[in-house]
């Protein structure tokens, strides 16, 4: 069974490890996003929140960028299912962890659940600065 780590990061603190040992996987760069975090309203919220996806998916940005990256990582799963791989991880960044990372983390695992969940394939979910 291949599992999918999806999890989101602060750049500030650093790439995530990978525990499994397999040296990581895909790291998705989301500073390029409009970001919720710079205003007053949405600063102590995170991308869980209705008022912040709203925000995201007004601008329409993340949308596009989250269409990409499941184009990927879909690729992916399914060549690492095939071959018999165990794990893979698929990380996702912004400036604080907190907005366009977790909304994306969220959004992906979801994505992969609704794909490819099952027998198949597991999904953990891990938002490292929002725990």
């Amino acid at each position: 069974m291949l599992t999918v780590t999806v999890l989101s990061f602060s750049y500030r603190k650093g790439l995530p490890e990978d525990p499994s040992g397999n040296g990581g996987g895909f790291v998705f760069d989301c500073r390029a996003i409009h970001n919720p975090g710079r205003y007053e309203p949405y600063k102590l919220l995170d991308g869980r929140d209705a008022s912040v996806r709203q925000f995201l998916e007004e601008d329409g940005g993340i949308l596009t960028f989250l269409d990409h990256c499941y184009a990927l990582v879909d690729a992916a799963v399914e060549r690492y299912i095939e071959r018999g791989f165990t794990s893979l991880q698929v990380a996702f960044g912004c400036t604080g962890g907190q907005h366009r990372s977790v909304y994306s983390a969220e959004h992906m695992a979801a994505h992969l659940l609704e794909c490819f969940g099952g027998e198949a394939l597991g999904v953990n979910l891990y938002h490292r600065e929002r725990r």
